[in-house]
């Protein structure tokens, strides 16, 4: 009789490493999650899980309350449980078993917390923050101009070589979540100070080919994502003190000021190259939550 928690779970971590081209990070947290189900059942049913067949609906619910019991947050618990029915679709899909016991299981509501964006003028001075005496000066402000210009996310940014960006037409092709690529415009304004960066780059640093990342860093290899979040980080605080910062919120800032000028969100979906259109459909939240807060300014019976 074989250990299913070694072998199936290791083919499913497998599976979605080699056929979905899922993430390092996502396979961790996935594995975690699993790992935590199968001891849980270890111990609700009282023997080795040796086969999932004897796993039904009440088993996942009382999971659940497990969880809520050592006070997971609804967010986590609601991620732990997208993972278990995504783990039985794979295992109906290899006849593991009949059904999928987690398929009727509702996920928890939790709060859906609005991301935060930065207002115009406060993009201008965050392009203006790098010094551009200096190639990196000149590199990080193509960073955050090429951020705010397609909203594309933080690893999908380091992982760009040279050849992905399109000057003539003014296209970059993403490699996004589960490797699936796609093409977004960008500006003017980013293409120039792409342009101007590789210009000094090659002056300072030799011949570049296509193939070669587009952005490095001072050791000539390519930037890492901590390095775009130190780097960043310090011209924010230049202009904006007391705020917090990551990087997404160049994304963030993308997506809500397209919609705020009448973009279609689907289109901006694609953009942002969410999966389902209830991902883009936060930033409507959000500008619903400044409209609010402008009546309640502006109206005399708010």
């Amino acid at each position: 009789m074989r250990d299913l928690k070694l072998d199936v779970v290791e083919e499913y971590l497998k599976y979605l490493d080699k056929e979905r081209h899922y993430s390092f990070n996502s396979i961790k947290s996935y594995r975690i999650d699993l790992n935590q189900f199968c001891q849980f059942l270890n111990q609700y049913l009282g023997k080795i899980v040796d086969d999932f067949r004897f796993v039904d609906k009440t088993s996942i619910k009382h999971f659940l309350s497990y969880l809520f019991d050592r006070d997971i947050s609804s967010r986590s618990i609601a991620r732990k449980l997208a993972t278990v029915k995504s783990f039985f679709r794979y295992l109906v899909k290899s006849e593991e078993v009949p059904f999928s016991p987690a398929a009727g299981v509702k996920s928890p509501k939790f709060v859906k917390h609005l991301p935060d964006f930065l207002e115009e003028n406060l993009i201008e001075k965050l392009m203006q923050a790098p010094l551009l005496n200096k190639w990196e000066g000149l590199r990080d402000r193509a960073i955050m101009e090429l951020f705010y210009s397609t909203g594309m996310r933080l690893n999908e940014l380091v992982n760009l070589s040279v050849g992905d960006v399109s000057q003539s037409e003014n296209l970059v092709k993403v490699s996004g979540k589960g490797n699936k690529e796609r093409l977004i415009p960008v500006g003017d304004t980013a293409i120039d100070a792409i342009n101007e960066y590789l210009h000094i780059r090659e002056r300072e640093a030799g011949t570049i080919s296509d193939n070669d990342p587009l952005f490095i860093s001072n050791r000539m290899k390519r930037i890492s994502p901590r390095t775009i979040q130190i780097r960043l980080k310090k011209y924010f605080e230049e202009i904006a003190v007391g705020m917090k910062f990551n990087p997404h919120l160049l994304r963030h800032s993308f997506a809500t000021h397209l919609l705020d000028r009448g973009a279609d969100i689907r289109a901006v979906k694609d953009l942002l190259g969410h999966a389902s259109l209830s991902s883009t459909q936060v930033y409507t939240h959000l500008k619903v939550e400044q409209m609010k807060k402008i009546y309640e300014q502006s109206h005399p019976h708010a």
